[in-house]
């Protein structure tokens, strides 16, 4: 589905150049409550001069997609409305790393969602690298408080997108050497 020219001239519409918002095949899912799967979708989306415009499917059917996104924020919003059914309103934002947010259904039914463009790959399943400052090395006998922070990268295997991220703001606030041996969801 393509967006309205809004220049109004006969030039085709300009396709959007910010790097967040590139046209073309996205995919991503939606959570949905009561159930604890991924909810896959595959998008075909436009972005041009504020526009957002599109089609795709998931479980439920094929659908269309009509809404705005902002350049200054990142904020977007849209409808996904199935074909000759219900439509699902979407908020999120887009902060480099694809479109996150909630959806909501008649005001009293809602959940989260992230799209992605499919070049980008899956953002959930990126590892991290979490820094610390660490004292410097000093023999047992001698273990004090240093003034002079010494930087260490310690790599995250992922372990979902959320729990990748709240593990790397823990294991980013404290040195490592009391971060060894922590175990993160099950594993070391």
């Amino acid at each position: 589905m393509e967006p309205p020219n809004p220049r109004g001239d006969d030039q085709p519409p300009i396709t959007e150049t910010d790097s967040r918002f590139p046209s073309g095949p996205w995919t991503g899912f939606f959570l949905q409550p009561g159930t604890p799967e991924r909810h896959w979708m595959e998008l075909d989306l436009t972005f041009r001069d504020g526009i957002m415009a599109g089609a795709g499917r998931d479980r439920v059917g094929k659908f269309a997609i009509s809404g705005r996104y902002y350049l200054d924020n990142g904020r977007c919003h849209w409808a996904k409305t199935y074909l000759k059914q219900h439509s699902i309103d979407y908020s999120g934002y887009n902060e480099g790393k694809g479109i996150y947010g909630v959806w909501e259904y008649q005001s009293n039914w809602r959940g989260g969602f992230l799209i992605w463009p499919v070049a980008m790959g899956d953002p959930t399943q990126q590892k991290l690298t979490a820094s610390a400052d660490l004292p410097p090395a000093k023999a047992e006998a001698e273990i004090e408080p240093s003034s002079e922070p010494v930087p260490a990268e310690r790599e995250l295997e992922p372990v979902g997108a959320e729990a990748s991220i709240w593990a790397w703001v823990r294991l980013s606030l404290l040195p490592r050497w009391a971060v060894d041996g922590i175990e993160l969801d099950g594993e070391k």
